[in-house]
């Protein structure tokens, strides 16, 4: 079995034979010897992996052009070589040429991603070659940034920039990620604070008929957003008191998306993977009301934008502008809830309520069970419960 070095040897040999020096003594890199004003000049040259030839440098000592160009041709044939020339290219060219159109992520992401390329990345990096950006110009951009952003939202914006460089760095535009071992903010982590039963159904008593079924199909199914809009009645077994979570509609600009609407349907959920959920009789009973009351055939959603048959999907920001905050506030909470909180309630009622871990991770399409762990004891009275349960032992005669 030939070895990758002995493997790039030969493809450099067979490549360059016809361009050696013909001296005994050379070896594929060489001298060039010149003749100057103020003397002889001597050119350290190797060629490249494409057969292309490279200066080393112009040295006044032709012992330095043969040093140079051999630790030139060294460095190609350990894979430390990168084409000067392509270190050159601006950040802002490199990733609007080659890094974001090789992009395939969702649509979500890649919003997410051209907002921070916009706003914070090619205005400091823009205009610098790629090959001139070292770890201190990173570091350098996470303290101009700190002010302006969360600790997490700063860790977030340097996983996508480290991307960048990693793409770059295979690629061979520069040598060395430059974002490697940036020292990021901390992030402090706050507990959730959990909707109560009691809170939740003060709020419902705000809301009209038809959005207060979908926010109690969002709270007993721990759905998403974007799959609680995208369900159809086709989607509930009424029979097995189920509902099956297979799409979801995502709302990102039609910049992104490159269609004539800003929300489009995705025939799979967050996690890649169809999930079917149990639901109780009662929302059983409210879904079919639902359907029935507003004439909806199996492929209608069953909440769209308007409530009819046929209708397009609910807008996120018109629900929560016109329905969800003023409902909030006339419940008068004294905090502030979202509905992506619905979900956060969901969990933390579930384990409380002694439901197994893995099975609410399943209900809830979690990819990692650390992720389900975070709404264990979340509940306001979660501590009272464990001292209660805590002096319960200790408080047994023997």
């Amino acid at each position: 079995m030939v070895s990758l070095h002995e493997g790039r040897w030969r493809l450099l040999s067979a490549s360059f034979a016809d361009n050696l020096p013909t001296s005994a003594e050379a070896m594929l890199a060489w001298v060039i010897h010149r003749s100057g004003v103020n003397g002889p000049r001597y050119v350290g040259v190797y060629r490249d992996l494409r057969g292309s030839q490279r200066s080393a440098g112009v040295f006044d000592l032709k012992r330095d052009a043969a040093r140079a160009a051999r630790e030139a041709e060294s460095q190609l044939l350990n894979g430390n070589w990168i084409d000067p020339t392509d270190g050159r290219i601006t950040f802002r060219d490199y990733v609007e040429q080659h890094w974001w159109p090789s992009r395939h992520i969702e649509a979500t992401t890649k919003a997410g991603y051209r907002c921070l390329l916009d706003k914070h990345f090619l205005p400091f990096f823009g205009d610098l070659p790629m090959r001139s950006i070292v770890p201190s110009t990173v570091q350098a951009w996470v303290t101009e940034a700190t002010p302006r952003l969360s600790p997490r939202s700063v860790r977030k914006a340097h996983v996508m920039l480290h991307s960048v460089f990693r793409r770059a760095v295979r690629d061979r535009v520069i040598l060395h990620n430059p974002a490697r071992e940036t020292e990021l903010p901390k992030v402090v982590t706050r507990p959730l604070r959990i909707l109560s039963p009691q809170e939740f159904d003060q709020l419902l008593t705000e809301l009209e008929p038809q959005h207060a079924v979908m926010v109690l199909t969002a709270i007993e199914t721990g759905c998403r957003w974007g799959e609680v809009v995208a369900l159809r009645p086709s989607d509930v077994d009424f029979f097995r008191r189920t509902v099956n979570i297979q799409r979801v509609i995502i709302e990102v600009s039609k910049k992104i998306t490159g269609a004539g609407t800003r929300a489009t349907i995705r025939n799979y959920p967050k996690d890649n993977e169809p999930r079917t959920i149990r639901i109780s009789p009662e929302l059983v009973t409210l879904l079919s009301q639902h359907i029935a009351m507003q004439g909806l055939d199996r492929d209608d959603l069953l909440f769209s934008s308007t409530g009819e048959p046929g209708a397009g999907p609910m807008s996120r920001n018109t629900f929560r502008s016109r329905v969800w905050l003023p409902a909030i506030q006339r419940a008068n909470l004294g905090f502030s809830v979202r509905f992506h909180d619905l979900r956060h309630a969901h969990a933390s009622w579930s384990l409380a309520g002694g439901a197994d871990l893995k099975a609410v991770m399943d209900r809830m399409g979690h990819a990692q069970i650390s992720t389900t762990q975070r709404y264990l004891h979340s509940l306001p009275d979660s501590d009272d419960r464990a001292l209660a349960a805590f002096s319960r032992i200790r408080n047994q005669t023997s």
